[in-house]
């Protein structure tokens, strides 16, 4: 073989090696979602990690599954912490039986506007980060939903007429709502939801207007009330091992893009809500506010929810609540 043609196997190695090299110097991670990709919390996800892409340069590839494909809603947690993904997204309250703090944005009526949550997750944040923490996690942002309502298939004057609803339940509140109301508590996921729709499983739940859409809830029930309850939050974060690996730049694009998206989430939370509201009306649901004697009702129920979230939550829980009434 010539010199000249030794010359070009030499280079044609040397940049398949650089190649090599670089393809393995270059991090993939799985970040799972429960919800679908149309949703505004999975857009901002992906939004997320095209920015962490885009500002390492490459070096940190996030690849967002929605829709629950590659964990079920609870089931995200736990993945991170083991390193079976990297990073993930899980509505907070989910994981109240944890630690009470995962469930302070789900007492009724304590935040029920997107500013007074706004102020709730400012004194909230340190503790919640703390918790996760101690399981291995590091979060990096936190997005509301919109303000809750009811969903029935019929009309609601009281709470006495939520009495025998089969009632979705998806967190520690949820449940208990049912069970103060005489309501049957029906546990499912936002993924799952439709399907239990559909079948008849459920025929009544409390849920942002969002997840309405999501599901065409339209399709299967007749009533929505804006009870506006509560605010729940997803919350965004890492496998703390995973993130400590990475060279200190793309820590910094990391954190600079969950900056980002955390603003992006707030903003696109209360532009879409009044949009979600009228999708629901279009498709022929009657949407309102709850009347006096089931506001009055649901008020006595959250009373009584938050005597129980303060039970457990203990010192930690009034610090923060201080905290937030201070603001």
């Amino acid at each position: 073989m010539g010199t000249s043609n030794l010359a070009r196997l030499g280079l044609a190695a040397m940049a398949f090696l650089a190649g090599t090299t670089a393809s393995l110097a270059d991090t993939q991670w799985v970040l799972p979602s429960a919800y679908p990709p149309a949703n505004y919390h999975v857009q901002n996800l992906t939004q997320f990690a095209a920015d962490v892409e885009a500002a390492s340069k490459g070096e940190l590839k996030i690849t967002v599954h929605p829709s629950a494909a590659l964990f079920k809603a609870p089931d995200i947690k736990r993945a991170v912490q083991t390193g079976q993904a990297q990073a993930g997204e899980v509505l907070m309250s989910l994981h109240e039986n944890e630690n009470p703090i995962f469930g302070i944005d789900v007492v009724p009526f304590l935040a029920t506007s997107f500013d007074q949550s706004k102020k709730l997750w400012a004194a909230s944040k340190e503790t919640v980060a703390a918790a996760l923490d101690a399981q291995g996690l590091k979060l990096l942002y936190a997005t509301p939903w919109p303000p809750q309502g009811i969903f029935t298939k019929k009309e609601l004057a009281s709470v006495a007429d939520m009495n025998g609803l089969k009632w979705r339940a998806y967190n520690v509140g949820t449940s208990r709502i049912a069970e103060l109301v005489g309501a049957q508590p029906v546990t499912i996921q936002a993924a799952e939801l439709p399907q239990a729709l559909a079948t008849g499983v459920v025929d009544g739940l409390m849920t942002s207007s969002a997840t309405g859409v999501d599901s065409k809830i339209w399709e299967s029930l007749t009533h929505y009330y804006d009870t506006q309850a509560w605010i729940p939050k997803n919350v965004i974060f890492v496998n703390k091992a995973s993130f400590e690996a990475l060279d200190p730049t793309v820590q910094t694009a990391v954190l600079d893009a969950a900056s980002a998206a955390e603003t992006r989430g707030w903003e696109l939370a209360a532009e879409k809500t009044a949009g979600y509201m009228d999708q629901l009306k279009s498709n022929g649901m009657t949407v309102g506010a709850p009347g006096d004697a089931l506001k009055n009702g649901l008020t006595e129920i959250g009373a009584k929810l938050t005597e129980d979230w303060l039970a457990k939550a203990g010192d930690e829980g009034a610090a923060v609540l201080d905290a937030y009434k201070k603001m």
